[in-house]
């Protein structure tokens, strides 16, 4: 994990520790103690974007040709879905090529937060395939139309077959924002494919039309209910929130209560991305000379319980109390 050094935060929080240094004044001139920690990720999975995406490219091109010849909209409508997954693969592939790209001058962070735009962008195109394929379901169910089950059977077959490799791939190494949101469309095309051979089956034994319509509502709804929860957390990602399964009151009680701190202000807790997190914060010492042995606390503190790597910590010290003088003859009238 890295840390964002000189990300300036102007929004205060509550401090947390024993006593409460409200409105002193901050001295950003102080030398700021980072913590560092840097790990190699496992981008396997987006190693085998390319390779999902030719796959998917190409049974896309059969399953629409089927789906036209068998007049089946399950099929037809997992072929529109598979040719959108494409286009969601490269768009992940390109995202995760550009994301690889080292901090700048200009992008000191480097370029990760393309991975969340990525993923943005994909469950959004989501949205809309799911959107169309209802309304062609609903068509299809006021106007039912033959379907040749044989010949959706077999392709669905296909299909499920390579969703169920791409899958697979996806599936290896971390799962970032940008893979999951690629892997969500072969998911959701892996339904289809189940769809479709349902539909296919229960055509083929009972000529019953309207499951194809149905089915194909059923994987929508799924699909619907998983596109959304994905773009909740990319929202949040780029909205810099506090990460899923971290409480800032917990961090910052726990950094206040290591020894030689007397408080801690002005913290804060975002996500990089989907495996990196960053933290900065005020750190109040009651004495300046501790600091170092307070700073190596913290690391191992944000390292061992909460897997934080990376911070960007301020030491200060607290405000003076002014002295108050009161004057001689006040004190002479008082004592008579």
């Amino acid at each position: 994990m890295h840390t964002h050094h000189g990300h300036e935060h102007h929004h205060d929080h509550d401090i947390f520790g024993h006593t409460r240094q409200d409105g002193h004044a901050h001295d950003h001139t102080r030398p700021r103690g980072h913590v560092h920690g840097h790990h190699a990720h496992d981008h396997s999975a987006s190693r085998f974007l390319p390779l999902a995406l030719v796959l998917t490219l190409g049974f896309a091109a059969v399953e629409a040709i089927a789906g036209w010849w068998s007049g089946s909209l399950a099929l037809l409508g997992d072929a529109g879905h598979m040719l959108t997954d494409a286009a969601s693969l490269g768009l992940a592939a390109l995202a995760a090529r550009v994301a690889l790209r080292p901090a700048s001058v200009r992008h000191s962070w480097g370029l990760r937060r393309v991975e969340a735009l990525a993923a943005l962008a994909n469950g959004l195109f989501m949205l809309v395939i799911v959107g169309g394929l209802v309304w062609h379901a609903v068509e299809r169910l006021l106007e039912p139309r033959a379907v040749a089950g044989e010949a959706v059977i077999l392709v669905a077959l296909g299909g499920l077959v390579l969703n169920l490799a791409v899958a697979w791939l996806l599936t290896r190494g971390e799962g970032d924002l940008n893979t999951r949101g690629a892997l969500l469309h072969v998911i959701g095309d892996l339904l289809g494919s189940v769809a479709a051979l349902a539909s296919g089956i229960v055509i083929l034994y009972t000529g019953w039309m309207p499951i194809d319509p149905l089915l194909t509502m059923l994987i929508c709804g799924l699909i619907l209910y998983s596109t959304l929860s994905l773009l909740r957390q990319v929202v949040h990602t780029l909205l810099e929130g506090v990460p899923d399964g971290l409480s800032l009151p917990e961090v910052g009680r726990a950094m206040a209560g290591v020894d030689g701190v007397r408080s801690v202000h002005d913290l804060h807790i975002w996500s990089l991305d989907s495996r990196r997190t960053a933290l900065s914060a005020h750190v109040v010492l009651a004495d300046a000379a501790r600091w170092p042995t307070v700073l190596e606390a913290e690391r191992v503190l944000l390292h061992s319980r909460f897997g934080i790597e990376h911070a960007t910590l301020q030491p200060e010290l607290p405000p003076a109390q002014p002295l108050v003088f009161t004057p001689r003859m006040r004190r002479t009238h008082d004592a008579g």
